[in-house]
């Protein structure tokens, strides 16, 4: 995994790095505006009950960028399929949150963001399959760094807490209230407008 994740990097480097005109960032003049991008990382999903496993997940995301400092950005996110034989699930869902961001050169700058996950999972304990939608909150810390003005790149550490209640899957189960976080470790591309 952390080679393939090492892979997309070095990859998506050369490729915006040759396939672009380097114009310098600056981000006094080039934060602000809207910006779009991908990213696609290593879940760890942990839980009460043994309910956790290691899971790719992916993202794509846009957003706005009121200066170099804050942004509002909503995302779609695709945490694949976790669990095991007895208790797995199936989850995704959207974001809407801030992400305060602190250049500490031209080129690079780190970032905190946080806000709601609004999430349907489904889920399938012992044989019985059922849905449900859910909110939590996520937090989350990353880097950037700017490759020009219009492209970049980033890595990411995200928290997504949320709660599966299954206790409506069967009354014979009992402790089936799964407590559940959800840590996503992630390299992405920004492109900005």
């Amino acid at each position: 995994m952390k080679k393939t994740i090492l892979a997309c990097v070095v990859i998506s480097t050369g490729f915006l790095s040759s396939a672009v005109q380097a114009e310098s960032y600056d981000p006094e003049t080039d934060a602000a505006g809207i910006y779009v991008g991908g990213d696609y990382g290593y879940l760890r999903v942990d839980g009460d009950e043994e309910f956790d496993d290691d899971k790719d997940a992916y993202q794509i995301f846009a957003g706005y960028a009121v200066n170099k400092y804050v942004a509002v950005e909503g995302s779609y996110v695709d945490f694949g399929t976790y669990g095991n034989d007895l208790a797995n699930a199936e989850t995704d869902g959207y974001t809407l949150g801030l992400k305060l961001g602190f250049p500490v050169t031209n080129s690079i700058d780190v970032y905190v963001r946080g806000g709601q996950l609004w999430y349907e999972t489904d889920y399938s304990v012992l044989g019985i399959d059922e849905s449900e939608d859910d909110t939590g909150l996520f937090a989350g810390v990353g880097a950037s760094y700017h490759i020009d003005k219009n492209w970049a790149v980033k890595v990411d550490y995200t928290l997504y807490d949320n709660d599966l209640d299954v206790d409506s899957a069967s009354d014979d189960i009992d402790n089936a209230d799964f407590s559940t976080d959800m840590k996503y470790a992630s390299v992405g591309v920004v492109y900005k407008f």
